[in-house]
């Protein structure tokens, strides 16, 4: 199989760079073409990158199809956290930088039809090194409204998910792939995505995050590269960024109007979550299955 060496989203191929070359002349080689791909970024504007050796995985439909539980190359190339500080100091300066970040969100103008109509920006909200993350999509009028994720009626139905959880929503971290409301509600465009996706990658990393929770098909799709729907994604567990990743239907599809009938799988899927994180299902003795 031919190796790939990754750097964000530019691929260097190993071996057509490596044929027939001195091992010291190969690193050079190698080192130079990863400078170049640095040097444009940097020339574009970019100032971040995660820390992964790795692009994010493409799901394999193949794969899907036979029910293998997908694992991340990040998995068995290191976490998100491998390198990361520990230690009271640390994390101080972890929220120091979370709270950095909140402010260069707050005054982004990348999707400049989004910083044009939005009222705020809606970062999320939670403590760091929590247990679980949900991803939503994006913020919707009511968010847009109070600058805080998941507080219209949607975001009550999921806070009803947390409590039968046995858990409490100021214990969790949420938040939304975008972080301004599209106008109308309407579904974030891709590119939108892709300007968002720094923020969001940076802010997982420093958040630390146990389990990740991917509310609906937008959410899921981002995280992990994949076009399949939400219904195929579901019930299984991925990796991100060395980070177990649940998918699971967003609140918004389960209110009465749309497809209530779905609650049902989406509680299968919080009862893998709980086993995951080693909790208690409750109302079931703690082992998860139904009395």
């Amino acid at each position: 199989m031919m190796g790939i060496a990754r750097c964000g989203d530019a691929a260097i191929d190993r071996e057509k760079v490596m044929d027939g070359m001195p091992k010291r002349l190969e690193r050079e080689e190698i080192t130079r073409q990863v400078r170049q791909q640095l040097e444009s970024y940097s020339a574009a504007g970019v100032t971040w990158l995660p820390h992964a050796t790795v692009a994010p995985f493409q799901l394999a439909d193949n794969e899907e199809r036979m029910g293998k539980t997908r694992t991340s190359p990040l998995a068995t190339a290191g976490s998100l956290f491998a390198e990361a500080e520990t230690g009271p100091a640390a994390r101080e300066k972890r929220l120091i930088e979370l709270r950095q970040l909140q402010e260069r969100v707050a005054r982004c103008t990348r999707c400049p039809e989004l910083a044009a109509t939005r009222t705020q920006t809606v970062f999320g909200t939670g403590p760091m090194d929590i247990d679980i993350c949900f991803v939503g999509e994006a913020p919707g009028a009511d968010e847009d409204r109070r600058g805080e994720p998941f507080v219209g009626v949607a975001g009550q139905l999921l806070t009803r998910i947390i409590t039968a959880m046995g858990m409490r929503r100021e214990d969790i971290y949420i938040c939304n792939i975008l972080k301004c409301r599209p106008p109308g509600n309407r579904q974030p465009k891709p590119d939108e995505c892709r300007n968002c996706r720094e923020y969001l990658d940076q802010q997982l990393e420093l958040l630390r995050p146990k389990v990740i929770c991917a509310l609906g098909a937008t959410a899921a799709q981002n995280l992990l590269g994949t076009s399949m729907s939400i219904g195929r994604l579901r019930g299984k567990f991925y990796e991100y960024r060395g980070i177990p990743l649940i998918c699971t239907y967003h609140p918004a599809s389960l209110l009465p109007s749309r497809s209530p009938e779905k609650k049902k799988d989406v509680w299968e899927d919080m009862k893998l979550l709980l086993n995951r994180l080693g909790k208690p299902v409750p109302g079931t003795g703690g082992n998860g299955s139904s009395s």
